[in-house]
């Protein structure tokens, strides 16, 4: 459809476009000495209105001859044919309008047609139709611009989601790994406590599973999924882990991707707990400061490192979701000492996903 006669406010423009033409007519006509004034307006302006729904087929002219298949022959044929065409029309239109006002029998509402006269009407539309040309032509040019603007936002977006869900598919059987293997060394020693931790990790896919179809979830959705990973990491390791969580109301509801803390806590225990033989505490932070959510988790670890080396796929994968959700405004830093481990994120505080 023509997107200016669709579109109630360029309509608008388009037809004080016009009217400005039809005024600038009657101006020449009358320093022309062709009319006197007052006729020359009432002559011009309506057929000029006219006119315009006739130039706006210009539209559908250069749609039709689009600008990379375009020849000089080719270009000055149609181009030149249909401003021919339209010129005619013009002086049609006025022929008709100049017939109206002279049956009305008022001397101010018609002018003199002469021959002369009837040559530079048609003078007039063939030019105003090339300007129209002309005119559709750079207006269809910025809608391309806006439709390759437009298609190129959609692909990045199409390309950011089919990123998001390969790093979710890279993290899901990640833990379910490790999962899996904290069960079958259970079995041999504690044929309940496996039997109990297999209950706990089938309800805790099933509610990962529901939040990881969401884009973001509020923190505190996030810490009830954590919670029940805990809970099945304390079954292997008892009294041995220790939790310690300080979390701020207000954070409570902030947004975040979901599965970004749960990573955090499997990297401690599986690197840094575990291998302390009298285990140790993780402690989890956020709060809220200055529209920004800060999340660490510290964990202690072992002054001489195991061969149980990680290979940081956790963090890459945490890293690189941030950076494809929020580009530069996030951050994940972390730091190692002798005693501790500690991860640090901080992301835009938002209680709405604008």
């Amino acid at each position: 459809m023509h997107p200016i006669l669709s579109d109630v406010r360029k309509l608008l423009w388009y037809m004080a476009a016009w009217l400005l033409t039809g005024i600038f007519i009657a101006k020449l006509l009358a320093l022309a000495d062709l009319a006197p004034w007052a006729n020359a307006m009432f002559f011009a302006i309506p057929a000029s209105l006219v006119y315009a729904f006739v130039a706006s087929s210009a539209y559908y002219v250069c749609r039709s001859l689009p600008f990379a298949k375009r020849n000089f022959f080719v270009t000055v044929g149609v181009f030149g044919g249909t401003a021919l065409i339209s010129g005619f029309a013009w002086v049609g239109v006025c022929q008709i309008w100049n017939n109206f006002g002279r049956s009305i029998g008022e001397d101010w509402m018609f002018i003199e047609i002469s021959q002369r006269m009837a040559i530079l009407l048609f003078g007039i539309g063939f030019g105003l139709y090339l300007l129209s040309i002309l005119a559709h032509d750079v207006m269809i040019a910025f809608e391309n611009v806006r439709e390759s603007e437009r298609r190129e936002f959609e692909s990045r977006v199409l390309a950011r989601d089919a990123e998001l869900q390969l790093l979710r598919a890279q993290i899901n059987p990640h833990f379910l790994f490790n999962s899996l293997n904290s069960i079958s060394a259970l079995t041999s020693m504690d044929a309940a406590g496996a039997r109990h931790m297999t209950i706990q990790l089938a309800q805790f896919f099933r509610q990962s599973l529901s939040l990881s179809e969401k884009k973001k979830i509020t923190l505190a959705h996030e810490l009830e999924l954590c919670e029940n990973f805990l809970a099945i990491e304390k079954v292997r390791f008892g009294k041995k882990l220790g939790v310690e969580i300080h979390i701020e109301d207000e954070a409570k509801s902030g947004l975040i991707p979901p599965m970004i803390l749960q990573p955090l806590l499997e990297n401690a225990i599986k690197h840094g707990i575990r291998d302390l033989v009298d285990g140790g505490t993780l402690v989890i932070k956020c709060i809220s400061r200055d529209g920004w959510l800060h999340i660490s988790v510290e964990n202690p670890v072992d002054a001489i490192p195991t061969k149980a080396v990680g290979n940081g796929l956790g963090l890459t994968n945490i890293r690189q979701r941030l950076t494809t959700i929020y580009g530069e405004k996030s951050r994940i830093t972390w730091a190692h000492t002798k005693e501790k481990f500690l991860v640090e994120i901080v992301l835009p505080y938002q209680t709405s996903d604008l």
